[in-house]
């Protein structure tokens, strides 16, 4: 189901619409259903007995795991059926990595191969490359991998220094240059890899490890996913076919850029998917432990923070599943890679947003997972010691989080310097002034309040607005706070839950009130010292809320959680407030 409202199909068109419908968990479709229980029984049977082993070094039984997934379908979900694959919907690889996110390393294992070790096959390579390659890939024989990290290069991946140069056969490239922190490095059997043809046209290549020339470094010592591989890729003179060539030579930052936001988007389900983990781990444990003769899990300090925990989760959850359809609808019956990947790139803001959202409720509920355990989640022996370290590298992976968050108010401040959009203008238009319900007014007055910060930003800037990264920063977080908060209200009427209702209700107040923290702090520095106080005024009358007892809300939210031992999804009475 596509979400609807006028140009609900563009990117950041939610801004200046009002959908009634969006995608939800509760209206998958049953391959979408059967795909995430099929994934769930073989974490439950094949990977948790052999977690243990795998973080203490035995990697190699991710290769034997991998192609065990692989004959059961998850691997050959977005590879097209002539190449081996099942070619489905985005929404069945969502699920996929929902279900492999509790795993840690391994579900890292998982979404670096389809994602950036498979697509860039998929979408750019040769038929000859695509029928050499991806059956390979599909059926887990082979594990994929994604060279463009350099020791010197973290943000500014794209300047890599990595060199390739014609060879006198004129059948090879010679490349030479150190990629850091490949993951699946030791067990990989295809590296997409980027390197500068004579020192200028930054360019893809596909390297089998047995190529001559291509070595590895020994694994990393890392804090977390410790199950996963963590390599150096090391070449020198390595001899590579010129028909190994990705892509159009100096066009590799489209392999790069474009497969990275499919990347970020499954990096924020993922997230989801290992805060649902996190707080099953949290409720049972809680449930279990007895301090002062009772369960803790009695305490209202302790259901606060389980309640939060589900709450945080309900509402990135809407809004993964919400965007997993926008980019559904943007790329369904679109054909070549051209027209799949603009469907995919108008949506780069909320892919950006939403691996932000997912990697932080994620951050959130392992740390309050770790402090319902006490002292108990400080040891190994506990799997929330575990995911507490396992979570922390989600915040770097696929573009640092700082990077993330500029995404979308960096695209505000571009469209209006090109005149696509008078952010200002926008911010005043009378569709945003009310609702059909106090929460609908409420996200509309959100929405203007990010126009508007956007719009003051750029007319005192200009063209160095994207300099003001404080500035930014602050927007980026109101703008995913509010796609969240609006996704969570949309599904609570949508499914007509009471438990979403109070959810939606509580995320949306708490955006409020950070969204009012975060304009004030801001506000000062892109307005005139003549309007700031009038703005001030302006930001206090968007953010207003009523009183709410969110002490009892939370505690029969909690109430929920612990009958379900995690995250809840039914009977649900409801608070009247």
């Amino acid at each position: 189901m596509a979400e609807n409202g006028a140009g609900s199909q563009r990117g950041l068109g939610w801004l200046t619409n009002r959908p009634s419908r969006i995608d939800i968990p509760e209206e998958r479709s049953d391959e979408v259903r059967e795909m995430a229980k099929l994934t769930r029984d073989f974490v439950e049977r094949e990977v948790m007995p052999l977690i243990e082993r795998m973080e203490h070094g035995e990697l190699e039984l991710s290769a034997v795991l991998m192609r065990k997934l692989g004959a059961l379908g998850p691997l050959a979900v977005e590879v097209p059926e002539e190449y081996g694959g099942l070619d489905l919907p985005k929404a069945v690889g969502t699920a996929v990595v929902e279900e492999l996110a509790p795993t840690g390393g391994f579900a890292v294992t998982y979404a670096a191969h389809t994602t950036i070790g498979t697509l860039p096959v998929v979408y750019f390579g040769t038929d000859e490359q695509k029928h050499r390659y991806l059956p390979k890939l599909a059926s887990g024989e082979w594990v994929g991998a994604y060279a463009l990290t350099e020791p010197g290069s973290g943000s500014d991946a794209l300047n890599a220094r990595t060199r390739a140069t014609l060879a006198e056969d004129g059948r090879h490239y010679i490349l030479n240059g150190t990629k850091q922190f490949i993951t699946n490095s030791a067990f990989a059997g295809l590296f997409t890899v980027f390197a500068k043809i004579d020192g200028q046209h930054f360019t893809g290549f596909l390297v089998e490890p047995d190529f001559p020339g291509v070595s590895l470094g020994d694994e990393e010592r890392k804090m977390g996913i410790k199950s996963s591989s963590t390599r150096q890729l090391i070449l020198q003179d390595a001899r590579v076919p010129v028909e190994n060539l990705l892509g159009e030579i100096g066009k590799g930052h489209r392999i790069a850029l474009n497969v990275l936001n499919i990347a970020r988007f499954k990096l924020g389900v993922a997230g989801i998917g290992g805060s649902k983990g996190a707080l099953a781990l949290s409720a049972r444990y809680a449930s279990e432990r007895e301090q002062f003769g009772r369960p803790i899990a009695s305490f209202g300090m302790i259901r606060q923070k389980l309640a939060e925990m589900a709450t945080r989760t309900y509402a990135a959850e809407s809004a993964a599943y919400r965007l997993v359809g926008q980019i559904d609808a943007a790329i369904e019956g679109k054909t070549g890679t051209t027209a799949v990947l603009s469907g995919i790139q108008e949506y780069a803001a909320e892919c950006a947003m939403l691996k932000v959202l997912g990697t932080e409720t994620l951050d959130y509920c392992v740390d309050e997972g770790v402090q319902i355990h006490g002292g108990y989640g400080f040891l190994q022996d506990y799997p929330i010691e575990r995911a507490y370290r396992d979570s922390r590298i989600n915040r770097l992976f696929e573009g640092t989080n700082e990077i993330n968050r500029l995404l979308a108010p960096s695209t505000l401040i571009r469209k209006a310097a090109k005149g696509e959009m008078h952010l200002s203008k926008l911010a005043t238009r009378s569709m945003h002034a009310a609702g059909d319900s106090i929460e609908q007014t409420q996200i509309a007055h959100l929405k203007q309040l990010a126009l508007l910060l956007a719009g003051l930003t750029f007319d005192r800037f200009g063209n160095q607005a994207e300099e003001e990264q404080e500035v930014l920063a602050a927007i980026g977080d109101i703008l995913i706070e509010t796609y969240a908060a609006e996704s969570a209200v949309i599904r609570a009427v949508q499914t007509a839950n009471p438990l979403w209702r109070d959810m939606a209700r509580i995320y949306l107040d708490g955006t409020l009130d950070r969204a009012a923290v975060l304009a004030n702090s801001v506000l000062p520095r892109i307005a005139d010292a003549a309007e700031v106080h009038g703005k001030l005024d302006l930001i206090r009358s968007w953010t207003a809320r009523g009183p709410r007892d969110r002490i009892a809300i939370q505690r029969e939210i909690a109430d929920t959680v612990l009958a379900a031992s995690g995250y809840p999804a039914t009977s649900y009475s409801g608070v009247t407030a």
